[in-house]
């Protein structure tokens, strides 16, 4: 178990999910970087401080013990190894409040610790609503590995926040020093809206959704395709972003029964007020979660799949196989996956090594849709 040692704590910190035989780490140079110079900072203990997007929970676990501690982010992922590892390192769970993304923040803060997430929008909705929550003495540091830290996210701190002032670069990080100036309270762009043209619907979205300004291609190749027929089959979507699988799959099988799960809360934020606006009070199932993790062995006929090829910034097609593996175990005897991907990952040589029969419904030149049959 990789250790991280900084001047607030020694701790054995682990990635979630899991990798085996992986050398990334849950940590990384910027949240070693953060620290150092924190623990130059004149904070009070017990100081009340907001930490922003940390991946695998090193800099709220590091604090625990010292510091009030708010964690807020959009990951389902990212909360669970915050918890897993505040128990590996025998901290309480209560030294650490966990902020759902679609969660109001509980300020002022004496400190905030940004880390710079991949999706720009979720960071310009944060500092708008971290505006509120700070005076002009807090200590704002923004950080991330220099190649993740475009300079643009500097332009959104000194928006929305106060004056910005670069660090040198450490071991590839770098910080970002914010001085809060007074502003005037800024409006949320978000949510956003785009219409899909057949069936006709307004899918809402908010910051931390995948593809928000239009339907990722991948998707709108998949949908024509969709299985129909399916009587009042338990179905699931998931990963399902802001609900556009799920939501025309019902449309198309009026007695089915829905259930949709992401990882990113305002993935599920959307998909909950997407399927309000199109099917009323038809009864649905919503929840960020680790994929199928929570679902009865053997419970779904159909899982419907966009999978994902990359934890924060890290690409690969392990959170996919994972999702594979977990609607195996989910799916009843004969139920099905449907899965559109990109030809390049290869998905049918996974698939047929779990299920017995993988057919292939549909292709063109980018993406390919496999039916797996349990």
């Amino acid at each position: 178990m990789p250790i991280f040692n900084t001047s607030f704590a020694q701790l054995d910190l682990l990635r979630y999910p899991e990798l085996p035989n992986t050398p990334l780490q849950a940590f990384d140079a910027a949240d070693e970087y953060l620290l150092k110079h924190l623990s130059s900072c004149s904070l009070a203990s017990n100081a009340r401080t907001l930490i922003l997007n940390d991946n695998f929970g090193a800099l709220a676990a590091s604090l625990a013990s010292q510091m009030q501690v708010h964690s807020s982010g959009d990951s389902f992922l990212a909360h669970q190894a915050l918890r897993n590892n505040l128990d590996n390192n025998q901290l309480s769970q209560d030294s650490v409040e966990i902020i759902q993304a679609d969660q109001a923040f509980n300020g002022p803060y004496a400190c905030v610790l940004i880390r710079v997430p991949k999706t720009l929008a979720l960071l310009e909705e944060q500092l708008i609503r971290l505006q509120t929550q700070i005076t002009p003495d807090t200590i704002i540091i923004a950080a991330g590995m220099i190649k993740h830290l475009p300079r643009s996210a500097g332009d959104l701190l000194e928006r929305y926040i106060g004056p910005v002032q670069a660090s040198l670069a450490e071991k590839k990080a770098r910080l970002l020093f914010v001085t809060p100036a007074e502003k005037l309270q800024a409006s949320s762009p978000y949510p956003s809206e785009y219409q899909l043209e057949k069936p006709q619907l307004i899918l809402r979205n908010h910051a931390g959704v995948f593809c928000r300004e239009a339907l990722d291609i991948g998707t709108r190749f998949f949908l024509p395709h969709l299985p129909a027929n399916l009587g009042n089959a338990q179905v699931a979507d998931l990963g399902c972003g802001n609900g556009v699988l799920g939501i025309v799959c019902a449309l198309n099988n009026p007695q089915a029964q829905l259930r949709m799960i992401d990882e990113s809360y305002m993935a599920v934020q959307s998909a909950q007020e997407n399927w309000q606006r199109a099917l009323a009070e038809r009864p649905i199932t919503v929840y960020a979660g680790d994929g199928l993790g929570a679902e009865q062995a053997e419970t779904l006929d159909i899982v419907l799949c966009n999978p994902p090829f990359h934890q924060q910034q890290v690409v690969g097609d392990f959170l996919a196989r994972r999702m594979f593996q977990q609607s195996h175990r989910a799916l009843k005897k004969d139920g099905q996956l449907w899965v559109v991907g990109n030809r390049h990952l290869g998905y049918h040589v996974t698939l047929k090594r779990m299920f017995r029969d993988v057919q292939q419904i549909a292709a063109n030149a980018k993406f390919v849709i496999f039916k797996a049959t349990k």
